[in-house]
């Protein structure tokens, strides 16, 4: 059996390696290879043997990618969103598709709450004071409504298929309670941060879902930040917008045209990245591991590895606390593991010299707040840090 995985799939050889030679022991096949190759590039000509692809987001898997192929068995995405994946042409070949949702959530929240520390700081902001609207409350959304609870800011989510969805179940034991609001009160808030797929036509389409019109609306004193697609935006009416002198705070961790990038819109930006919201460590080898479990089941093998058994420890593995949790010590925190700054750096110093791609694919190792362990005195009376997600003994 031949596995061909997007080489930016972390610790994919210690998963899928093992899976190779049982497979070609139960069919007798010596064969079996695991072949990396670039995501962005990939051809039909490449993968015409595979029997199996393991992709992520930049690589576009449909009909013109795997013409050339009549023996795949086996699609993967090892990312949350499935828009670069033709889905009923693989349904038309019964090719079995999975992808990884919430693979990289809590990474993308982590990423919000780090720019959200960054501008306060930076701004003399008090988070306890600010509303934040998230727009999307799937996964992402999700995990970061909840690292705002923890925190005590107050937000509210738009997102009208879930409220749909909730309408239609309130009278068949309902698994989601939460108050949806329209996208005019999420655009009201204080913070603006958009967790949606794109969504082309449809009666909720999400393509510049954030127009001329809808940036039209927003205050001077707001921050928007979007860690999901590019297109979710409209680049042009963004940088139109503040080339009037509008003091909207932006951070852009995705652009619209991929891997194309509106260069004149980087000056306006807070922060600028290179679409790594969701690339902690965790978050990618997490999407691997959604993979494996999900081979093993097409296989009718027993998992036998986990994440876990290939992480490695934390640059800073342990931290004591001995003073009441504020602002201060989770803006410490939080910068510990993660300071987005130092990838709004990268960007703008490295961006024309190595381009998007590789700017992503060089990515330096980056750690989810799980990989920390809090450890609080008697005098750190607050399990803040382990409701944000730092890990306790």
């Amino acid at each position: 059996m031949k596995i061909y995985f997007d080489e930016n799939m972390p610790f994919a050889k210690e998963f899928f390696s093992e899976l190779c030679h049982i497979n070609n022991a139960i069919n007798g096949d010596e064969q079996g290879e695991l072949v990396p190759f670039s995501g962005r590039t990939l051809t039909a000509e490449q993968v015409a043997d595979a029997d199996v692809l393991l992709v992520r987001s930049i690589t576009q898997v449909n009909e013109q990618l795997l013409h050339l192929n009549d023996k795949i068995s086996f699609v993967g995405s090892a990312t949350i969103g499935t828009d670069h994946i033709d889905l009923s042409y693989l349904a038309k070949r019964n090719i079995t598709f999975h992808s990884a949702p919430g693979c990289n959530a809590i990474s993308v929240a982590e990423y919000v709450l780090s720019a959200l520390v960054v501008l306060a700081e930076r701004y003399l902001l008090t988070l306890s004071s600010l509303t934040v609207g998230i727009v999307g409350g799937g996964n992402t959304g999700t995990r970061l409504s909840e690292k705002l609870i923890a925190l005590g800011i107050e937000h509210k989510i738009c997102d009208p298929l879930l409220a749909e969805k909730q309408a239609q179940d309130k009278n068949h034991n309902p698994t989601d309670s939460r108050q949806y609001v329209s996208l005019a009160d999420v655009l009201a808030c204080d913070v603006i941060s958009l967790h949606v797929p794109k969504v082309v036509g449809g009666e909720h389409p999400t393509d510049k879902l954030i127009n001329a019109g809808n940036l039209a609306m927003l205050r001077e004193d707001q921050i928007l930040i979007s860690a999901c697609r590019g297109d979710v935006i409209d680049n042009h009416a963004l940088l139109a917008l503040k080339m009037d002198g509008h003091g909207v705070k932006v951070v852009l961790d995705v652009w619209q045209g991929e891997p194309e990038v509106l260069d004149a819109l980087i000056p306006f930006t807070e922060i600028a990245t290179a679409h790594i919201a969701g690339y902690s460590l965790e978050g990618k080898a997490r999407g691997s591991e959604m993979l494996y479990q999900a081979l093993c089941q097409q296989l009718a093998i027993t998992p036998k590895y986990q994440l876990a058994n290939f992480l490695p420890s934390a640059s800073i593995p342990v931290i004591d606390i001995n003073q009441a949790f504020d602002q201060i010590l989770l803006n410490q925190l939080v910068k510990m593991v993660y300071d987005v700054r130092r990838d709004d750096a990268i960007f703008r110093q490295q961006l024309s010299v190595q381009g998007f791609d590789r700017l992503r694919k060089n990515y330096p190792v980056r750690r989810e707040f799980s990989a920390v362990t809090v450890n609080l005195s008697s005098t750190a009376y607050s399990d803040v840090p382990h409701r944000l997600g730092f890990n306790k003994n």
